[in-house]
């Protein structure tokens, strides 16, 4: 464990979240399970570090009841309502855009349900964190986002927007909310979770190899 890694989860208990740390992806599954009890209502964010750590199929067991927005044949409506349940579920699962040394979190959304989710609602919130997310402070956040993490999410979900296209954001420099007009911007609400209400209802997984964008 580097000292980068330690002075985030210092900062990450001080700010009154829970954290822990596993070395490879392959150990999260066992750590989300001891979390999280069988039968428990679960829900999630879109998260390409859920996919890569083997979350996503552990959610899809059977061992809990997953509040799936993404299962087939729903209808509008019960999507919404789908998304709407998240709201009181025992256990929301996600990633970070980015963790600051000072143990902040940085989240943008374009629907925004995962950081209504992770500022108030489920029990418990559960994000799976790699290292290669830490950054040295929020300015060094919003950034990551614009020339990282949208980037790459809007190939991945065929957004037409200029960063899908250019790999950066048109207001690279700019401030946190300046960007595109495009009406499938993903980047349209922005999340700082600093020191907590409640300790411990936001738990981090920090994990010692790169996970998603």
């Amino acid at each position: 464990m580097t000292n980068e890694v330690k002075q985030v989860m210092q900062n990450l208990r001080k700010n009154r979240m829970a954290v822990d740390y596993v070395a490879t992806k392959a150990e999260v599954v066992p750590l989300v399970e001891s979390l999280i009890p069988v039968g428990a209502t679960i829900a999630s964010g879109g998260s390409q570090s859920l996919h890569e750590t083997g979350v996503t199929e552990l959610m899809h067991s059977g061992k809990y009841h997953y509040l799936d927005r993404n299962a087939p044949n729903l209808t509008d409506e019960q999507r919404a309502a789908v998304i709407a349940g998240t709201s009181i579920a025992d256990a929301y699962l996600c990633s970070s855009n980015a963790v600051t040394l000072n143990g902040e979190l940085y989240n943008v959304d374009g629907n925004c349900n995962r950081i209504s989710a992770i500022a108030f609602g489920p029990k418990k919130v559960i994000l799976v964190v790699g290292v290669n997310k830490i950054v040295p402070d929020l300015k060094a956040a919003v950034r990551r986002v614009k020339t990282i993490a949208a980037p790459l999410n809007t190939q991945r979900l065929g957004c037409a927007t200029y960063c899908k296209e250019m790999g950066h954001c048109m207001s690279v420099n700019g401030d946190m909310a300046d960007g595109c007009g495009s009406p499938q911007r993903i980047c349209c609400n922005y999340l700082v979770s600093g020191q907590q209400r409640t300790p411990d209802r936001i738990h981090v997984i920090l994990v010692g190899e790169p996970c998603g964008y």
